[in-house]
């Protein structure tokens, strides 16, 4: 691939993976692995946000419990996509141990992490709306003002994956000075030609008429099949709806017909902060040439366009996760560029 402009070359790409060669993640560990091991287990805290007469539930992890007068940490908030809730989402942990946590992987970084339920999502308040993109745009605005209070940091590192990653880009977009960096995973521009978004515009006239749809078992274990069998293990899906359907089997309809009839959601030129788009080698939202269009057109020149190799929708639950990790990590870790010489 040749560069043009912006656009990154294939040695770019790999050198941008390998830019934190030498500082390597810590694997993740259950509470009870950590602590027979001899690791301090991490601190962690829920709270809630009011949008009015809505509340938000939000979950918060890092190393340490917080002190008065000291630094603040770098803030890390994560958010989820159109299926899945907060925690299954960001702070998973299979029965047999295995950790795919964001959470726990970031507070072990150094980061003070936190996510939130959207409304009508989780332990959110239930209500009568078809929570679109606006309206999770207005959760993030209630949701960060709370963490701007409790961590006295104005500026944070947003991640959104999926839809996830559309909700955190129309945030950005408005609210510019909140943000400091911005992981798009799973990200859709315009969806031209996406095999995912083309069969779920069959289902259009639905997505139009009802606020809710079908989410069960079946429909969740094919986020994790859908795109190439295999990228996941297979037993993911039931422990995730085991925890998901306690909360019932449906869920909102406003990001599927945002997602199928409303892009392009974010403006490339108008999100201002560094950006790391990060998608998996088989994702089926969206083509290269989608996302190498929005890539080119970001006006900020610190970027980067990541693949990850045998993944596909879901990096976070991924079975080639820990690469997605690293390239995250050397992301927002990355030291600030010096000014050009006169």
């Amino acid at each position: 691939m040749k560069q043009n402009n912006s656009l990154l070359t294939r040695r770019s790409l790999v050198a941008g993976i390998g830019l934190a060669a030498g500082a390597q993640l810590v694997p993740g560990q259950t509470k009870a692995q950590g602590e027979a091991k001899g690791a301090a287990a991490l601190w962690s805290k829920e709270y809630t946000a009011k949008k009015g007469n809505v509340s938000l539930a939000m979950y918060r992890k890092r190393a340490v419990a917080p002190k008065a007068g000291e630094a603040p940490m770098p803030v890390l908030f994560l958010v989820h996509g159109s299926s899945i809730s907060a925690k299954p989402s960001f702070d998973f942990t299979m029965p047999n141990g295995e950790d795919y946590s964001l959470m726990n992987t970031f507070a072990r970084q150094g980061f003070d992490v936190w996510t939130m339920d959207h409304e009508n999502y989780g332990k959110s308040s239930q209500t009568e709306s078809n929570s679109d993109i606006a309206s999770g745009v207005e959760d993030l605005k209630a949701g960060l003002d709370l963490v701007a209070r409790e961590t006295g940091r104005q500026k944070m590192h947003l991640f959104g994956e999926s839809s996830g990653a559309l909700r955190a880009g129309a945030y950005a977009m408005v609210h510019p000075e909140r943000i400091e960096r911005l992981v798009f995973a799973a990200f859709t521009y315009k969806g031209d030609n996406s095999p995912t978004l083309t069969e779920r515009a069959k289902q259009l006239d639905y997505y139009k008429t009802h606020n809710r749809r079908l989410r069960d078992r079946a429909m969740i274990r094919s986020i994790y099949t859908r795109d190439k069998a295999g990228t996941s293990d297979p037993a993911i899906a039931d422990v995730v709806a085991d925890q998901e359907l306690k909360y019932g089997d449906q869920v909102p309809t406003g990001t599927y017909l945002d997602m199928t009839s409303h892009l392009p959601i974010v403006e490339p030129a108008k999100v201002l902060a560094p950006v790391l788009l990060i998608r998996g080698e088989y994702d089926g939202i969206a083509t290269m040439d989608d996302l190498s269009d929005f890539f080119r057109q970001l006006p900020n020149g610190d970027r980067q366009f990541v693949v990850v190799p045998g993944a596909a929708h879901s990096l976070a639950m991924a079975r080639n996760r820990k690469p997605f990790w690293h390239a995250m990590q050397a992301f927002l870790t990355m030291p600030a560029a010096l000014p050009l010489s006169t």
